[in-house]
Parts: C-alpha cells; structure tokens; sequence
C-alpha cells in the first residue's frame, strides 16, 4: 500500500492552477506520471497503486485536464511542460524519470529538453510514434488532421480513437473513450491538439540526451516510425491492449515504469 497521498496545487502565471496527486515517501526516488490529451491524472490511480512502495510517484493534471484550470491562451507543448516543471519545482525535485502517455509523452520530452538537469529519463507510453501527429506538420497537413474536429468534433474523435484501437478490441472501450474523450473542455482541447501538431519533435529529441525508452503497442506502431526513430530512443513492443493501454492493464504497465525506475 502507498503512504501518504496527497493532491496539491501549485499557481502559474495567467490564472493558471495545476493540481497533481504525491504519494509515496517525500525521500524516494521520483517519477512524475502525465496524462494523454482529453485525460487526467486519475488515469495513473491503478498504476500508481502497483508501483513500488519507495517511490515517490507526482501524477499531473496539465492545464485545463482533469482538476486543472487555465486561463490562458498560449497551448503549446512547452506550456503545458511549464506545468509539469511547475510541480516538480513545488515538490523541490533535484532529480526524476517523467513518463507521460498519448499527448503526455511529447510532453515529456519537452519536460526533459527544458529540465536536462533535473530530468534523468525519459518514458514515452504509446507516444510519439504516430507520424501523422507528432513530427511536425507543416500548415497544410495540420490543416487536414485540424479541419475535421473543427466540423464535427465528436466523430473526428471517434476516428482518432479506433485508429488506436488494433482488431479485437472491446467496442464499449472505444465508445467510453471517444465520450469521455469529447468531452474535453475547449477551446484547449483543440488548441493543444494545434500545438502538439506545431511541435517539433524532431528539434526536441535532437537536444534531449537523457535515456529514452518508447513502449509501443505492436500491432499498432509502423515499421516507418520503428526505422525513424528507432537510434534516438529505445523502442520496446508491448501486447498490453490499445492506444490506451496504460488503464487497460495498470498492473503490466507500472511493471514497465518500475524495471525503468530501478535501471
């Protein structure tokens, strides 16, 4: 059993509050857990409860996710790394792996780009790979994937869902995740899509030298993001569920983070 858990907020600029949850002994070796998008941090609970009970564990609801809020109008992937940053400065952090999922693992990336003192390792869970979203895009391919959420919003999001969703998968899995999913409060739902489609992740994982490790879905990852990214980071192929199979089987995966968290 984990001790001592705690949700806590810390103030950003721009009426920005960002809540988080810290459990485990205040002296442990720290990971801090950050969500995909239209998620939040709850989606960590179960994993959280199989780690190990040394490790101070800090799970993050980015600006506008969760129990978060934001007022602001800047939505890049940099921001919402100032969030992350934020707590671990709250937390008076010397030093921790950030793991992220979806959305949250460009995130993570960008945590370890703008903290290379702070950050030791990198895990990108089902991120990353997907090269229609996270390489950049130039305007008018961010325009194609952009356009259908602007139209139709929940059946762009329906599409985006079962395309992370090998065959096989539970239809109410899908159809929870697209409601829940919809649901994200705008307008930084979109506009963080915007931003992470903008990012550069090909700049970022040039600057980053921490160790980084990818655990990709194998029937879901193409062998083009395998031979594209495959001598910048770890790729190491799970058969856990979908896109989200972090809540799918919260056990396997914080069996993943613990082998990283002990290397």
């Amino acid at each position: 059993m984990r001790a001592s858990t705690e949700d806590r907020e810390v103030r950003r600029p721009d009426d920005t509050t960002i809540r988080y949850t810290a459990s485990g002994p205040a002296d442990g070796p720290v990971l801090a857990l950050i969500h995909g998008w239209g998620c939040d941090r709850h989606d960590f609970d179960a994993i959280t409860g199989f780690l190990p009970p040394h490790l101070r564990v800090l799970a993050i609801d980015l600006a506008e996710h969760g129990d978060s809020r934001s007022a602001r109008e800047v939505w890049t992937i940099e921001e919402f790394a100032r969030d992350v940053a934020a707590v671990l400065a709250a937390e008076s952090v010397g030093s921790c792996v950030v793991a992220g999922h979806s959305l949250g693992g460009a995130v993570a990336i960008e945590t370890a780009r703008q903290l290379p003192d702070t950050v030791t390792r990198v895990v990108t869970l089902e991120a990353v790979h997907y090269l229609s979203l996270f390489p950049a895009q130039d305007e008018a391919q961010a325009e194609a994937v952009l356009l259908p959420f602007r139209e139709d919003f929940a059946g762009a999001m329906r599409g985006m869902v079962e395309a992370g969703s090998p065959p096989g998968t539970d239809p109410a899995l899908v159809d929870a995740y697209t409601k829940r999913m919809g649901a994200v409060r705008q307008p930084a739902g979109l506009r963080s899509l915007e931003g992470m489609l903008r990012w550069d992740m090909d700049a970022a994982l040039r600057e980053v030298a921490q160790p980084h490790v990818l655990f990709a879905v194998r029937t879901i990852i193409t062998q083009e993001a395998i031979d594209r990214y495959g001598d910048r980071m770890r790729i190491e192929l799970v058969d856990l569920g979908s896109h989200h199979f972090p809540a799918e089987s919260p056990e396997a995966t914080a069996g993943l983070l613990a082998a990283v968290m002990s290397e």
